[in-house]
């Protein structure tokens, strides 16, 4: 074998050896949560959840900051426990028959001080933003083998940056507030036997 072909199947060797320390992740839909907070003719709080999240994260155990993570959230599974108000926000605010998901997608993690902190797009309706999620990190063995992945996060957006407006028309937060708070606590396993990996 010829020298440069030695050298090429080393490099080769050494990416496959990077790829390999990143496992992947499947969020848990059962035991992961989106829920949000806005306030109401400024005098009340409503609360909310997506009950459809899913996602991937590829942790990298030598190096956290070389993970990434996608998620995924179906709007239409927005619920405030008011039917009404539900209706409200699927077909005037968020418009899910349009605008069905909403995603973001890590391009960088990062530790600063004691928190990490994911950078990456974040896509709602028509608009695409880059934001920084700080977020706490988790890594626990599980009873049965093997490792399952934790992360809680809390940030704000503002939700006519994203045209989540009644109609297409912004009202200034003369009813509802403009910036929401975003609670996210995910847990994610590896996939199982015969899932792709």
């Amino acid at each position: 074998m010829r020298k440069t072909s030695v050298v090429t199947f080393l490099v080769l060797l050494s990416a496959l050896a990077v790829t390999a320390q990143a496992q992947q992740f499947d969020i848990d839909p059962v035991h992961s949560s989106a829920t949000f907070k806005v306030r109401h003719m400024l005098v009340s709080t409503v609360v909310g959840r997506f009950s459809d999240v899913s996602g991937t994260i590829n942790y990298d155990d030598k190096d956290p900051s070389k993970s990434s993570v996608t998620a995924t959230i179906k709007t239409a599974s927005v619920n405030t426990d008011n039917s009404s108000r539900d209706g409200d926000l699927k077909n005037n605010y968020f418009e899910v028959q349009k605008y069905p998901e909403m995603t973001f997608k890590s391009t960088k993690i990062e530790k600063r001080g004691d928190q990490w902190v994911a950078s990456g797009p974040l896509t709602i309706k028509d608009v695409t933003k880059n934001v920084e999620i700080p977020f706490e990190l988790t890594i626990a063995d599980m009873p049965r083998g093997g490792k399952a992945l934790g992360a809680s996060a809390n940030f704000k957006v503002n939700r006519n940056d994203y045209h989540v407006a009644k109609g297409s028309v912004v009202d200034n937060g003369a009813t509802v507030g403009n910036d929401i708070s975003i609670e996210l606590n995910i847990e994610a396993h590896p996939p199982k036997p015969g899932e792709k990996k």
